[in-house]
């Protein structure tokens, strides 16, 4: 199995955050003070580019929090602003490059980083787009090897940390991705309430996936403490009210997520959590709204078609439009859940030798994902689990 190696000087190395720390005062948001702080430096100084960097680096990270993809929009008029002052400024470049990724343009974000790391070859977040990009792609040994750059680079720093944990995951080393997600935390400043909250999710996920349910509780309540009502929290949360059979509760975290968070994906798992709950009219109705919301958005890079292709698997019934939609997303981008929506779309219409051979890319990375080891059972032939 492949392993991101840690360098022995990490348990030395102090703690490296390479965005901007928030301040400590209570009220808004790590990202909502920054935005405020910056759209202050810009009235004072509106000729200074690196204002401008600041308020887009900081819209980027409100729309993490919040998981409104506006922010992101109004992150590329600041850039615009950045660069017609100071044309290709590297920050405003860098900064660029996450905003691209968090739209789900991965090709486009790796071209930049590329870019970017041509002009500076030792930057460590460059490093860390490069994987972002190359993992979505499905170029995992280049996301590998990007990685390890950045563990080597600056021992220590989160992003190296987090990034490395994903790829452990996507590996089927969920030890060793916890351990990654733990050193990540201890490092992260305690000011930084959304970030820890976003490990503390990741790793309850992966408590999940090991199948440690109380674990997964404790560490997904501890989240939503630290940022109640964070939408990632909810929706793990959810999965372990699921896997406790607790399905009314599931629907409830889901609807209050969905409330703050109206994305098509989110609606897509509570249409499904609805009908394992037994409610069967509002799931059938939660699935029509979501087909139209995801259908709207399905040509453009951010979108909900990995669900759409599993409800057209599934209840949707119309396994020729899953087909249709999973090979529009598969041309874009190939890591192993596209993967596995495409040989789940390929099985669905009979092409099963085809469906094979895409599924078996997806398992030889090593994951351990639940969803796609129970299609892989159904393609190659075996009872599907109850």
């Amino acid at each position: 199995m492949r392993k991101i190696r840690v360098p022995a000087a990490l348990a030395l190395a102090l703690a490296v955050l390479l965005l901007p720390a928030a301040g400590h005062a209570a009220g808004p948001s790590p990202a909502g003070r920054q935005i405020t702080q910056a759209r202050a430096a810009i009235e004072k100084h509106p000729g200074r580019f690196q204002a401008y960097n600041s308020l887009a680096l900081a819209l980027a990270r409100r729309a993490r929090e919040t998981s409104d993809t506006r922010f992101y929009a109004e992150a590329h008029r600041a850039l615009g602003k950045s660069f017609r002052l100071a044309p290709d400024n590297f920050e405003g470049r860098r900064t660029e490059a996450w905003v691209l990724l968090g739209q789900h343009e991965f090709a486009s974000a790796r071209d930049a980083a590329r870019a970017l790391q041509k002009r500076a070859p030792d930057d460590v977040l460059v490093y860390g787009f490069l994987v972002d990009a190359n993992a979505e792609l499905g170029r995992y040994d280049e996301a590998e090897q990007a990685a390890q750059w950045m563990l080597d680079l600056r021992p220590g720093n989160v992003p190296g940390l987090t990034r490395a944990a994903y790829l452990r995951e996507t590996w089927g080393d969920l030890e060793g991705a916890l351990d990654f997600m733990r050193q990540a935390h201890d490092r992260t400043p305690p000011a930084e309430i959304e970030d820890r909250a976003w490990i503390l999710t990741q790793m309850g996920h992966l408590h999940l996936v090991a199948g440690r349910v109380d674990a997964a509780e404790k560490t997904l309540d501890q989240a939503l403490a630290l940022f109640p009502g964070y939408h990632y929290a909810l929706g793990n949360l959810a999965r372990v009210r699921a896997a406790q059979g607790r399905h009314a509760d599931a629907v409830a975290l889901l609807e209050r997520r969905y409330g703050s968070a109206p994305h098509p994906e989110n609606l897509h798992d509570l249409a499904a959590v609805l009908s394992r709950a037994g409610r069967d009219g509002e799931a059938r109705k939660a699935y029509r709204k979501f087909e139209k919301q995801a259908r709207r958005e399905s040509a453009s890079w951010d979108n909900a078609n990995r669900e759409l292709i599993a409800y057209y698997c599934g209840p949707g019934k119309n396994p020729r439009e899953a087909l249709r939609v999973a090979r529009i997303e598969i041309a874009r981008r190939q890591d192993v859940h596209t993967l596995d929506a495409y040989a789940w779309a390929l099985h669905a219409n009979g092409k099963r030798e085809e469906a094979r051979r895409v599924i078996e890319k997806a398992l030889s990375v090593g994951t351990r994902d639940a969803t796609i080891a129970a299609h892989a059972g159904v393609i190659a032939g075996r009872p599907r689990p109850s």
